[in-house]
């Protein structure tokens, strides 16, 4: 870009008043500076160090190029953009606002058009050299931005990969302490005594993250995401998140010691697959801690089926549907029949009658404690866990 593209007019200026105002950019240098320093030392921001020089150097190459494109109007400005776009990226690493630096290219702004008012330029010389100034002020300012935003998107997908690496080792078997320890010192996240692991349906994990807050971290593994939140047992901690995923399919893995953080993962994981298989509700959020039975059952595909067909063999199809229900009750309150019925809306003869037809069926196996056990967890996946 040339500044006859910010100013057309500017070439039909007189070519005395370019050498007017290239021979005192020396002038409007430091009188710029001095306006420039005292606006930072007010804010607390001296320009000194390597922010203040870098700032110095941006100051300094604005002046000089408006200095020397009123004279030479084809002169190329991509150098001096290039800087603002530095002077941005330095910005956003120093944790200031893009708008710090567009005020500070706004005060340079006003002093170099008071300076040149003060010359007793004619007026539609003075109209024309506003135009430029201004004009060139916002393209810096454009440029100052893009670098800017440029550092913000490049630092966000910086610090979502140190994210991912984080939580990616914490939910492998065995990292390593000190792996790690470098990881989490890479995102920057305080290392918790405590951690639960979410799983919630979706990619969006660094909004879930924000909403989440108390340190949260996520990332995406396996098109869901995985949220680790730092010590759950925090009052209020858990509850402030199942508002969060309210009305959202979810799973908080159980609250367990960092080291542990896998176990929490891969139980959140299983019960969220489980939650979009239909097999546990679609609670929003689902805790993980009161569905382990199910969790067990349902771990592997195919092994709660197997664990019922050999277990309830010895109920025929035709008996199924009436004395599967009854054996459970039964052994849910342990032999004792009364509950049983109550359980199930039935009179207690109805039920000491299909009893003795079970017992028929099963014989000992009612009366040994981990065939009990099998029964129930078979008849529990078979018929559900109301």
């Amino acid at each position: 870009m040339h500044f006859s593209a910010l100013e057309p007019r500017l070439a039909s200026l007189p070519a005395d008043v370019g050498e007017q105002v290239r021979a005192v950019r020396g002038e409007l240098r430091d009188r710029v500076l001095r306006t420039i320093q005292a606006a930072m030392g007010a804010q607390g921001r001296p320009l000194s160090g390597g922010q203040g020089r870098g700032l110095a150097l941006g100051v300094r190459t604005a002046v000089d190029a408006f200095a020397g494109a009123v004279a030479e109007p084809g002169a190329d400005l991509a150098p001096t953009r290039d800087v603002f776009v530095r002077l941005g990226r330095t910005e956003y690493r120093e944790g200031h606002t893009v708008d710090a630096l567009r005020s500070i290219l706004m005060l340079g702004g006003r002093d170099i058009w008071a300076y040149l008012v003060d010359r007793e330029l004619p007026p539609d010389v003075l109209y024309v050299l506003a135009s430029a100034l201004f004009g060139f002020t916002d393209m810096l300012a454009g440029a100052a931005a893009e670098g800017y935003l440029d550092e913000q998107r490049r630092h966000a997908r910086d610090w979502d990969t140190t994210r991912r690496r984080l939580i990616t080792l914490l939910v492998q078997p065995n990292p390593g302490v000190a792996a790690i320890r470098a990881a989490a010192a890479a995102a920057r996240w305080p290392l918790p005594e405590s951690v639960a692991v979410v799983s919630v349906e979706g990619t969006d994990g660094e909004h879930v993250a924000r909403l989440a807050g108390s340190g949260s971290i996520a990332t995406v593994i396996d098109d869901a995401t995985r949220l680790v939140v730092p010590e759950p047992g925090t009052p209020g901690r858990l509850a402030h998140l199942a508002s969060v995923l309210a009305g959202r399919r979810s799973a908080i893995g159980p609250s367990v010691e960092l080291a542990a953080a896998r176990l929490s993962f891969r139980l959140s994981r299983r019960a969220l697959l489980l939650q979009q298989d239909g097999v546990l509700p679609a609670e929003a959020p689902l805790r993980c801690d009161e569905h382990l039975v199910t969790l067990i059952t349902a771990w592997e595909p195919g092994l709660g089926d197997r664990l019922a067909a050999r277990h309830l063999a010895p109920l025929g199809a035709a008996e199924r549907d009436v004395l599967g229900p009854t054996l459970l009750a039964w052994l849910r309150a342990q032999g004792q029949v009364i509950p049983a019925a109550a359980a199930l809306h039935a009179h207690p003869q109805t039920v000491r009658y299909r009893m003795r037809k079970i017992r028929r069926l099963f014989g000992a196996a009612l009366d040994d404690p981990d065939s009990r056990l099998a029964l129930q967890l078979a008849l529990r996946h078979r018929l559900g866990p109301g």
